[in-house]
């Protein structure tokens, strides 16, 4: 009988503890650099930025974590998953500090890329440790950890919206957010899995077929094909998430009028919902399968922020961001998912390639939409919304179908 497991009591206590405690890591990553996005209006304000100068400000996260993606699988692989998630936390939480107190828009481009470069290093440690706890509990736990990084989200943007409203300074403010990181780390390290992590073995996921329809004549510009349109599916639902995290606030305040604690509602209310579209994603997509899920959800998020655009009302734009998060909340993982499975492919690959188009994404965002923001203002911005999920919603083809019974 496998020492894991019981009839009764699940998988041994060593491995409940680890699977709290990097449920806990997943949260505070969530929760720590959302309490800056509610912010971002103060941010603006404080240092006179106008919107091309914030969005390149911002763009530097993206650059950050391209770069630091780089060797991210080095260090995990040097020091072990559990020890760079909590070093990584730490100095996530103390960079915090950094970007609030900036003085200068060179000095908030710098802290925001480290803040990029720590988070992306912090965020495949954790997946990392994530798998290593699903392997040894012996069924799939990696969504709803992904699950408690949006509750972590919203936990931060709440603080944000309340600390804006409450008129809270700044440097404050962020100081106690760390605080609690900083804590919440040091509580779950001992209960991590300690040192190296295994070299991965084979994977039964990856006798699935997903890309078995494409023709063999055609086979290599078919793959190349899949995975662009897999990459471009994942990157529009990143980049749905960057723009309501960076812009949001900024066209709730300032186009359409709402106070401050409104201003921060938006990324609260995407971030909530994605959380529930993430917690009956499994579900949906079992019964219905990725592509079917897909194109709903985006059809739906299309709907409900173009009606927002033309009502221009607070209250029903941040209800729509609340949709358009229900609605995207399964296609980073679907999109993974797709490519991790494509026979032809080294084990890993595809994930690389799309993993590459989301930080692609968060570079290149807030430039464009930055630039299109000081061009077109805060309105053409979020338009962008409905017209991504459109092209998911032509794209979703890609996806799986539904599993064969």
């Amino acid at each position: 009988m496998s020492s894991l497991s019981g009839p009764d009591d699940g998988p041994e206590p060593v491995v409940r503890r680890a699977r709290w405690a990097t449920a806990a890591m997943f949260a505070t990553n969530g929760a720590v650099f959302a309490n800056v996005v509610p912010r971002y209006p103060d941010i603006v304000a404080a240092l006179d930025l106008d919107k091309a100068a914030f969005g390149t400000a911002v763009a530097a996260y993206g650059l950050g974590a391209v770069l630091a993606g780089l060797v991210a699988a080095a260090l995990v692989n040097r020091f072990g998953s559990a020890r760079v998630a909590v070093w990584g936390t730490l100095a996530v939480a103390a960079n915090l500090v950094l970007v609030g107190a900036a003085p200068s828009w060179l000095l908030l481009a710098l802290a925001l890329g480290l803040a990029g470069a720590l988070d992306s290093v912090t965020d495949i440690a954790e997946n990392a440790q994530g798998l290593r706890v699903e392997r040894l509990h012996g069924r799939s736990i990696l969504n709803s950890m992904h699950a408690t990084w949006s509750i972590g989200a919203v936990v931060g943007g709440a603080m944000g919206s309340a600390a804006a409203g409450l008129d809270v300074p700044l440097v404050p403010h962020l100081a106690v957010a760390a605080a609690t990181a900083i804590a919440v780390a040091l509580v779950a390290r001992p209960r991590l899995l300690p040192g190296r992590d295994p070299a991965p073995g084979p994977d039964p996921a990856a006798a699935t077929d997903p890309a078995a329809r494409s023709g063999r004549g055609r086979r290599q510009l078919g793959l190349v094909g899949l995975l662009a349109a897999l990459a471009v599916v994942g990157s529009m639902a990143q980049g749905i998430e960057d723009l309501t995290s960076t812009w949001s606030a900024l066209y709730l305040r300032e186009d359409l009028g709402a106070a401050a604690v409104v201003g921060g509602l938006g990324f609260v209310a995407l971030q909530s919902l994605q959380t529930v579209g993430r917690l009956v994603g499994d579900r949906a997509v079992t019964a219905w399968g990725d592509r079917a899920v897909a194109r709903a959800g985006a059809a739906l998020a299309a709907a409900a922020m173009g009606l927002a655009l033309l009502v221009g009302s607070p209250g029903l734009t941040v209800a729509a961001f609340g949709v358009v998060g229900l609605g995207i909340g399964t296609l980073i993982p679907s999109s993974l998912r797709a490519a991790d499975g494509i026979v032809g492919l080294p084990r890993g690959l595809g994930l690389s390639i799309i993993g590459m188009g989301f930080r692609v994404t968060l570079l290149a965002s807030p430039l464009a939409m930055g630039v299109l923001a000081q061009r077109q203002g805060l309105g053409a911005v979020i338009t962008v919304v409905p017209v991504a999920a459109l092209v998911v919603l032509v794209l979703a083809g890609a996806l799986p179908g539904r599993p064969r019974s």
